[in-house]
């Protein structure tokens, strides 16, 4: 993070601008709404700027910077279209340990001016880092578009209440639960309306009806493969409000870094021959966590339900009398073939796709190979790349062509994405010599044909010797 976002309270406090045109003047505006004392330098003075701060608090002077005009400052603002000025001023709120915008160099000072939706007492604030400006100028219009322009009277009311529903709801847990609920009811869309009177009736009905006994909820949500974007906006919503979060190894940091930040974050994950903890300890403390109030979020790679073991996890709920929500993913199966550019289903190539496990504990026996050498299917292993040799056998033993196209797909939709392509007869050979390792997976059929033809993604090509440590 090259900045700390920071909310400053300058009510009645001086502030320079330096600087008297159109630019200042945005600066001075800000202030200004802000409750700040202004003091202007500038030997030309915007009229705009005179009429606003014509009040005997602030300060203009129409004449060149001196040193001496940061005396009793808190924050300083250099706007002028002389760079070598700007660099001046900036030297000198350093020396004197006061953070100084710099307009358009932001890296000449040490505080960026960020862009601004206000919906006051809610404001939201973003930058680029001085980088973009023109970015940051449409995100803004974009969040204008989706933050209500009544939003304050939401905030202004739920601070009339904050202090009454921490006196009858003494349990922090319960009390977020309150909020949450309350922000997402019909309260919530009459004050945005602008019936406050009548949101309030209500939030006083969901205070009244609140239950002692405290039971949480868990949700299960499948994460994706690994691309942040490719979550569901209900998946997102249920991480920013669950205080329990327990994920998997297939679960990127990038996703993880999505949930609630005071959540508590609870890595579980499974490896061949590896687990952080048994899938009994996992049922267990999810049952254990609902039942005294928290909202637990698991997490899981994929889908839950294809290959996520998310039956099991559930039917061990049901059976404690835990509520739950179910958020599906999206599967690896059509994620990393999408990213790699290989349709799993093609008119002229493959009718059907089938989903099959190559675990660790992979049996042989268990699985119908004879139904696997129609050349008009196409055949997706999760959890097979251990297992390749085997599996490769097996396929060419019970009919398969040697020559089916294979593709590997290792961390697919993410940056470190990369992809091996060969025959049924060739790829355990091809896979050996790139050291490919978990998470991969396999798609075996005539789709991966089109591989070249279709391929968009391009991750960053070296991204694969630097991957972090996910855990």
């Amino acid at each position: 993070m090259d900045y700390l976002p920071l909310f400053l309270d300058i009510r009645n406090q001086q502030c320079l601008v330096v600087g008297g045109g159109e630019v200042a003047l945005r600066k001075v505006r800000l202030l200004y709404s802000a409750g700040a004392v202004v003091r202007v330098v500038s030997p030309l003075i915007h009229k705009d700027i005179e009429t606003l701060l014509a009040n005997a608090d602030h300060q203009l002077y129409a004449r060149t910077y001196q040193p001496e005009d940061m005396d009793d400052v808190k924050l300083v603002i250099a706007a002028t279209s002389d760079g070598e000025l700007n660099l001046k001023v900036s030297q000198h709120a350093r020396q004197k340990n006061l953070f100084v915008n710099v307009v358009d160099d932001g890296q000449v000072g040490n505080a960026i001016m960020p862009s601004i939706v206000d919906r006051s007492p809610v404001i939201t604030a973003f930058s680029t880092g001085g980088k973009a400006p023109v970015m940051a100028r449409h995100m803004r219009q974009t969040l204008e578009g989706i933050l209500p322009a009544n939003y304050g009277n939401l905030a202004e009311m739920a601070g009339r209440f904050r202090h009454r529903v921490i006196s009858e709801v003494k349990d922090i847990n319960r009390r977020r639960q309150f909020w949450e609920d309350a922000l997402q009811s019909i309260a919530s869309e009459k004050a945005l309306r602008g019936d406050l009177e009548g949101a309030e009736r209500l939030l006083e009905q969901l205070l009244y009806d609140m239950s002692d006994e405290m039971v949480g909820e868990v949700y299960l949500i499948g994460a994706g493969p690994g691309d942040p974007e490719l979550l569901t906006f209900k998946a997102l919503r249920l991480m920013q409000q669950a205080d329990v979060v327990l994920y998997d190894n297939l679960v990127s940091k990038e996703i993880v870094d999505l949930c609630r930040r005071d959540a508590d974050l609870i890595y579980v994950g499974k490896r061949c021959s590896n687990h952080t903890f048994t899938q009994e300890e996992i049922n267990s403390m999810m049952v254990d966590f609902a039942k005294v109030g928290k909202r637990v979020a698991r997490l899981k790679g994929g889908d839950p339900f294809i290959f996520g073991r998310g039956g099991e996890e559930l039917e061990t709920l049901a059976e404690a009398n835990i509520p739950f929500q179910i958020v599906p993913g999206i599967t690896a199966a059509s994620g990393c073939a999408s990213y790699a550019g290989i349709p799993l289903t093609h008119r002229d190539y493959a009718q059907s796709a089938q989903f099959i496990t190559g675990h660790c504990k992979f049996d042989a026996d268990e699985i119908d190979w004879d139904k696997m050498k129609d050349p008009r299917q196409t055949l997706v292993f999760y959890m097979g790349i251990n297992n390749l040799d085997k599996i490769c056998n097996m396929l060419i033993k019970f009919g398969t062509e040697p020559e089916r196209p294979v593709a590997i797909v290792y961390k697919g939709t993410t940056a470190y994405q990369r992809v091996f392509t060969g025959t049924v007869d060739t790829i355990a050979d091809i896979a050996k010599e790139h050291k490919v390792k978990p998470p991969s997976l396999i798609i075996i059929g005539n789709v991966v044909k089109l591989k070249d033809k279709l391929e968009w993604f391009n991750p960053v090509s070296d991204s694969a010797l630097h991957e972090p440590c996910h855990c």
